[in-house]
């Protein structure tokens, strides 16, 4: 059996037969040099992903009176790039069983050149609304990257290591919101609104520099390409479903807010587009940065603990908000908002971490029952692989439940504060939920002799 990667080459494709990442001879041999040349090439694509997927959320910025788009109408655009990128998701979790993951990260990083290249033909004054839309829902491929990126890494790492790996590859992703928003202050600093476009020469070309990348220096796993079944048993698991609810909290909170502060900024305090780009980027910023610290922490207390705790400080954030808003206070506004942005990617790291851990503590227990141990943990990988995938879908529609909260609440109130007043509902019953299933449950220790088990732990 292979156990290591084939030469690198551009257009050959590269298939790892043999991959036992809980063996530790085989992790210290080369697994562990393999998983982390994927990782980082997974990275580099996502963030790319990630910042082409919310490029409109920074055009908004530069669309003033001439080209005839209301607050409300912002709040759409941003709306339908977060709901196409969260339905995409669906199918790139499937594309990497049917095609590889490396061989998908390069497609879908390829994909990306379709809305950058057409954004170049129609950001322009005269525009129709409806070919706005369009343009935002193409964005939305870069949406979709996050599954597939997600679903084919977990598969590389042991599952001591998994809360870790994930939460630097979803972090290096997501870190691409606050990068894209701050070049859009940079050229916003430099010349003013008028120019946009240069974001695209910008990202044009690093799309084809990080496709080429991951052709170079991923691998495919068979195993994983031969999985047909796993998607059906994850969808017919309840913890999909729960996990699925408690991640719009998280990562959806951190997606939508991304897309709509400076929106909010500039409707709820009057902010110009050079002063809300300021502030903008500093929230997806530490969000972002801050979510290997929650996958970290995970690996080491337990990610529903970290997940129970990390909700109810998103509810003080949001309570916060809401006494800033009523006050009209810029400064308390944002210090509470971007609260929710460290919160929710610590609660981002905390939640994936939880997924496969909670179902290899399932496969612990067959095991316990008399299962074969291998099988078990075989199908543990397989299922949360797939799992991983759809309830990323699911929560990257929190981003379009946020925004269009945000939408409703100006166009009835004048103000975020309803908006807001729901949010805080919503973080309340995710931290009933999370102690509920998780942490009232959860075994209080775990034998310090039993490795196993103490990966296990949920």
């Amino acid at each position: 059996m292979t156990t290591t990667a084939p030469a690198r080459s551009l257009l050959k494709a590269n298939w790892i037969d043999h991959w036992e990442p809980e063996d530790p001879g085989f992790w210290q041999r080369t697994g562990a040099r393999i998983a982390t040349r994927n990782l980082w090439a997974s990275i580099a694509v996502e963030h790319v992903g990630f910042s082409v997927w919310t490029l409109w959320s920074v055009f908004v910025l530069f669309m003033g009176p001439e080209y005839g788009v209301d607050a409300a109408g912002k709040f759409l655009i941003v709306s339908t790039g977060s709901l196409v990128g969260a339905v995409l998701r669906v199918p790139y979790t499937f594309a990497v069983a049917r095609f590889g993951g490396r061989n998908w990260t390069v497609i879908s990083g390829l994909l990306l050149l379709i809305p950058t290249v057409a954004a170049v033909f129609v950001l322009q004054p005269g525009t129709s609304f409806g070919v706005f839309l369009l343009m935002a829902a193409l964005a939305g491929f870069g949406g979709g990257n996050f599954a597939s990126s997600m679903t084919n890494i977990n598969t590389f790492f042991p599952e001591g290591r998994k809360g870790l790996a994930l939460g630097l590859n979803a972090g290096g992703g997501n870190i691409g919101v606050a990068v894209i928003q701050l070049i859009g202050l940079a050229v916003i600093a430099a010349s003013g609104t008028s120019n946009p476009k240069i974001l695209l020469a910008i990202y044009i070309p690093l799309v084809v520099i990080v496709s080429v990348v991951a052709a170079l220096a991923m691998d495919n796993i068979t195993s994983v390409r031969n999985d047909t079944g796993a998607a059906k048993l994850a969808l017919g698991d309840r913890h999909t479903s729960i996990m699925s609810f408690l991640y719009i909290g998280t990562f959806g909170s951190f997606i939508g807010y991304s897309f709509a502060f400076g929106l909010v900024l500039q409707t709820q305090f009057g902010r110009t587009p050079l002063q809300a780009a300021s502030v903008t980027f500093i929230g997806p910023l530490v969000g972002s940065l801050i979510r290997p610290v929650g996958g970290w922490l995970s690996d080491r207390l337990g990610g529903a603990r970290v997940t129970f705790v990390n909700f109810i400080a998103m509810a003080m954030s949001t309570m916060i908000c809401i006494q800033a808003s009523g006050s009209n206070s810029l400064a308390l506004f944002i210090t509470g908002f971007i609260g929710l942005f460290v919160f929710s990617g610590i609660g981002n790291g905390s939640t994936y971490k939880m997924i496969p851990a909670i179902f290899r503590r399932k496969a612990m227990a067959t095991i316990a029952d008399g299962a074969d141990a291998q099988q078990a943990l075989h199908d543990a990988r397989r299922i949360s692989g797939a799992a991983i995938g759809l309830i990323s879908a699911v929560g990257a529609l929190g981003g379009l439940l946020i925004n269009l909260a945000f939408r409703q609440s100006f166009a009835t109130a004048g103000s975020g504060t309803p908006a807001f007043w729901g949010f805080l509902v919503f973080y309340v019953v995710c931290t009933v939920a999370t102690y509920a299933v998780y942490v009232r449950t959860a075994p209080t220790a775990a034998p310090a002799d039993d490795v196993r088990l103490a990966q296990a732990r949920v």
